[in-house]
């Protein structure tokens, strides 16, 4: 049983307007709270959002505010994007005022099971296959959290029987209270967002909160390939492990080119290892991980195996967007740091033109530079951290500077050679050019897009020039062969 939080009169703040902020502030003034919404933003920025939520009673207070507002609350709710250790919220949180992510209070009004899925990668993927996989065993399935829809908003909608899949994030998971998925599950750790997190070791402590309020009843599942993950095991759940390299005592494991899951010493076949329609060995450990959790969540075998043989790659995740001239342009702006970059350009054998960079992150990038070696004919660098990445991969590749990504595409085409893969896989955050990194994934596939429309256009008008030439000379044939008969005609009668 949930704790719940009556919020009935409280004096809620929001920090942070962008989609989570908006649906707490709403919500929580549904819900008969007094609430006000800050945001650095001015109004110029936010009208929509400002029209709405001042039509729902909320206060605003945009653009510069006075810190002691955050002292007169009772509860306060943060965005992801809002540090958890600005000055002026550590002055609340030690004036007693409970400081909590949109995924705390979200929890608190649920129904249902919660399958959690965090880690350094996948969290997308995984958190859309398993969605599908449940979707497929006909469970009543719900999904959001750091994927698009706030968890917030699922509340209304989930029932008692509902399963609700949602993606958690770092940044979420700092500022928990009791949240407690009945399934959690942790894919990987590689240092990310060290731009916000003072180190690898407070990232994941961020991350292993997941866990934190579990008891026996519920399940963690984790990687057993990683050893970061590996060594942080928590102690109170039911641990399940997913695996590529060894047989587990208990979740998902590759043998033999089979996938089976173990529980309690019995092993379950789902599906074979060629089945799964998904490039790359990430993937398949994606996959590993989702068949634990939708077994441990009700589905049954024939269901998982249905589920991801007929799922397909979620946007801007290793995702397909044209072939241009014999050359295939694949759209992975998810890859937002290292590692996920490094898994994308493994995925392919190569030639690759690799696309890199925007905002950085901290992280080193000489990880990158052994798989570039190998597999890239050209990587294009963009955004801010440019710079950076040249001083870490110079000499691992030929490497040439674009600022942008229209000027990216330009330079891939002009180098590309049938056969070969343009791969976005930019190894930073977006926010340097772009909203988010969906707004970079789109601008990339309409940028592609346009470069298909202009090809087929030249070929087009190739083409038409070609028949052109063809009809003149058809036609002076048949004028030289009229010419012909003609004077032979005269001949005769002369």
């Amino acid at each position: 049983m949930r704790p719940g939080f009556d919020l009935e009169g409280k004096r809620v703040l929001v920090m942070g307007l962008a989609r989570t902020g908006v649906v707490v502030s709403l919500f929580s003034a549904g819900y008969g709270a007094t609430v006000t919404a800050l945001d650095d933003k001015p109004e110029s920025e936010l009208a929509e959002a400002a029209a709405k939520l001042r039509g729902a009673g909320v206060k605003l207070v945009l653009g510069s505010h006075d810190p002691s507002i955050l002292l007169d609350q009772d509860l306060i709710v943060l965005s992801p994007g809002v540090p958890a250790n600005l000055p002026s919220i550590e002055a609340a949180r030690s004036r007693g005022v409970p400081v909590w992510s949109e995924i705390e209070l979200a929890w608190r009004f649920l129904r249902g099971k919660l399958v959690a899925i965090t880690g350094s990668n996948g969290k997308t993927t995984t958190t859309s296959l398993i969605a599908h996989i449940l979707k497929t065993a006909r469970i009543h399935t719900l999904v959001g959290g750091n994927i698009g829809v706030p968890l917030l908003a699922l509340a209304e909608s989930s029932t008692d029987s509902t399963v609700t899949v949602a993606e958690i994030s770092s940044f979420q998971l700092e500022t928990i209270d009791q949240f407690r998925p009945e399934i959690g599950l942790l894919l990987n750790l590689t240092p990310d967002h060290l731009d916000r997190h003072s180190s690898f070791e407070a990232y994941a402590a961020a991350k292993m909160r997941m866990f934190e309020n579990q008891n026996e009843s519920d399940a963690a599942i984790l990687n057993a390939d990683d050893p970061e993950v590996a060594r942080r095991m928590p102690s109170r759940p039911h641990v399940y492990w997913f695996s590529r390299q060894k047989r587990v005592v208990s979740g998902a494991f590759l043998s033999e080119g089979q996938i089976i899951f173990r529980i309690e010493g019995d092993e379950v076949p789902l599906l074979q290892r060629n089945e799964i329609p998904l490039h790359g060995e990430h993937n398949v450990e994606n996959v590993l991980a989702a068949c634990a959790a939708a077994c441990i969540a009700g589905a049954d075998p024939a269901s998982i195996a249905a589920g991801v043989k007929t799922f397909r790659a979620v946007e801007h995740r290793l995702e397909f967007v044209a072939e241009i001239r014999g050359v295939s342009f694949y759209n992975d702006s998810k890859a937002t740091n290292v590692d996920a970059s490094l898994k994308a350009i493994e995925a392919f054998p190569g030639p690759l033109i690799v696309i890199l960079g925007g905002k950085d992150k901290g992280a080193p990038y000489g990880p990158l530079r052994e798989p570039l070696r190998q597999r890239a004919r050209l990587a294009v660098l963009i955004g801010a951290a440019a710079e950076r990445i040249r001083r870490e991969l110079e000499g691992a590749a030929t490497l040439a500077d674009a600022g942008t990504l229209e000027r990216a595409i330009e330079i891939a085409i002009e180098s590309a050679q049938p056969g070969d893969a343009v791969l976005l896989a930019p190894a930073c955050s977006s926010f340097d050019q772009f909203e988010n990194y969906e707004h970079r994934g789109r601008t990339f596939k309409d940028l592609v897009a346009r470069l298909d429309r202009q090809s087929k256009s030249t070929n087009s008008r190739v083409e038409l020039e070609v028949d052109r030439s063809h009809d003149s000379i058809a036609q002076e044939g048949h004028d030289s062969r009229v010419q012909r008969s003609h004077n032979s005609i005269v001949q005769k009668k002369g």
